[in-house]
């Protein structure tokens, strides 16, 4: 535990940002993993409708700095090619 007054607030606030990124990566991988999911179980229309919500969380984190904007630009379009991949079959 540090001595210095400011690296005491620092340490509670470093904690709390830490859980509150925690809990959008969660919500990114939870999305991702139920378009991946509906995707393997072959529904078309239910993936389509998952992938934009995905794609509404992974913009969010983006938003709030949690990952990059690539990381999740490509994240986006690997789930995209697997549900256009789904619908052309």
């Amino acid at each position: 535990m540090p001595n210095i007054k400011s690296s005491e607030r620092s340490v509670k606030t470093d904690a709390e940002r830490r859980a509150q990124n925690f809990a959008t990566r969660s919500a990114v991988k939870t999305a991702t993993r139920k378009v991946v999911d509906t995707v393997q179980a072959g529904k078309a229309d239910e993936a389509n409708a998952l992938l934009t919500k995905a794609s509404s969380v992974i913009d969010k984190a983006v938003a709030k700095g949690v990952i990059h904007k690539n990381a999740a630009a490509r994240k986006k379009s690997r789930l995209a090619r697997k549900t256009n991949a789904l619908a052309s079959k």
